[in-house]
């Protein structure tokens, strides 16, 4: 099976978030309401909107999956009122403008899969001025957390690995986000909503927040665990949160301590983030005080998954703003397919003259076909 498919199988099973979509969708979606489905996977979403009501479904669905969400659909009996549409929604232009928008692209953290993005972009583009989105609003959730499984893995790095130092790596694992399943044993403290906003207002805006946290039970800090709380509509709301007895299965996130800290009841912790959604980079800044937040020196921990990237040096070599760019074989092969799509060639043309340019690249006219496919259906229309 793919493991696509077996993913979206996890989603499906998960009782408490479907049930929530549906409630938030029964209060949003009335009969006649046309409705846009963004990353629509399944088409799950698209079908509990025809379930309420709605007289007209965009699906739209990059991926290939969007043959399976076909297939569900017409299974289901919808197929004469949903549409569907492969490509990525920031390139879609609608017939009609929608009275809801729906997605479940929160990710773990409430940004990470593109929600910011999409929904701003949508609301801009495809939803009525009256128009309403599910869900409405990410709250970011913030709690210290001790974990010492976790943080032995980041650890890890400084002892020798075949008597070989590995040591280079342990920055990037410091500098890393986790995602995990946090229990309610595992928090220091109670967590704080740290900030609330609507996301599709916010698009590409880079997110702030700040919280103080308070330790209620002696233990040791190894870094901040994380989670959503997603109002999908007035009355009903999903969360991801350890203390939540709906909680979705979905993972929270951990972001951890550069080395670990011992702490008692009343000591606090003074936490900075700053999000940049669209390039999923995340730098969080936390100061741990001693009895509270006072006028006494606290020690403080400055992390970046900016500082965890992989990034090499010919890579980094080929953004440097003097560089010059010339095309590779393989650059300049994909270079003659688009060149050749003409609106003239067939297909079986533009792979016979793709293997005539480029022989020492296919050695077959399969081979050959087989590039031009993913060219083609990645550019062509």
């Amino acid at each position: 099976m793919s493991l696509i498919v077996d993913e979206h199988r996890h989603y499906l099973q998960d009782y408490s978030r479907l049930t929530a979509f549906r409630h938030a969708i029964q209060e949003l979606v009335t009969p006649g309401s046309v409705v846009v489905d963004l990353g629509s996977g399944t088409g799950i979403l698209g079908l509990l909107a025809c379930e309420a009501g709605a007289k007209r479904v965009y699906s739209i669905e990059e991926t290939g999956l969007i043959e399976l969400a076909r297939e569900i659909c017409a299974a289901n009996g919808f197929a004469d009122r949903v549409h569907f549409i492969k490509a990525l929604s920031t390139r879609v232009e609608l017939p009609e403008p929608a009275d809801v928008i729906l997605a479940d692209q929160i990710g773990h953290f409430g940004f990470e899969a593109g929600l910011f993005e999409y929904f701003s972009d949508a609301r801009r583009r495809l939803l009525k001025p009256n128009g309403v989105t599910i869900p409405q609003r990410i709250t970011f959730c913030v709690a210290p957390v001790e974990h010492a499984p976790l943080w032995e893995q980041i650890e890890f790095w400084n002892r020798p690995s075949m008597g070989l130092n590995v040591q280079p790596a342990r920055s990037i694992a410091a500098n890393t986000g986790y995602p995990i399943k946090l229990t309610p044993e595992q928090l220091l403290g109670p967590s704080v909503d740290a900030l609330s906003v609507d996301p599709s207002l916010s698009g590409s805006q880079p997110l702030h927040l700040t919280c103080t946290l308070t330790v209620n039970r002696p233990g040791t800090l190894h870094g901040l665990g994380c989670w959503f709380v997603a109002q999908l509509s007035p009355s009903v709301t999903m969360s991801n949160s350890p203390l939540s007895e709906s909680r979705i299965d979905r993972r929270n996130v951990f972001f951890p301590l550069d080395r670990p800290i011992s702490v008692q009841p009343g000591d606090a912790v003074a936490v900075t983030m700053h999000i940049l959604s669209g390039q999923i980079a995340v730098t969080w800044t936390m100061d741990i005080y001693k009895n509270g937040v006072s006028t006494a020196k606290p020690v403080r921990f400055t992390h970046s998954t900016l500082n965890g990237m992989l990034i090499s040096r010919e890579d980094l070599r080929r953004t440097h703003p003097a560089f010059i760019p010339t095309l590779s074989p393989w650059g300049a092969a994909r270079l003659t397919v688009l060149t050749l799509c003409d609106g003239k060639r067939p297909l079986a043309k533009i792979e016979q003259d793709l293997l005539h340019r480029h022989p020492e690249l296919f050695p077959s006219l399969s081979k050959a076909a087989t590039f031009v496919a993913e060219v083609v259906t990645r550019y062509s229309t």
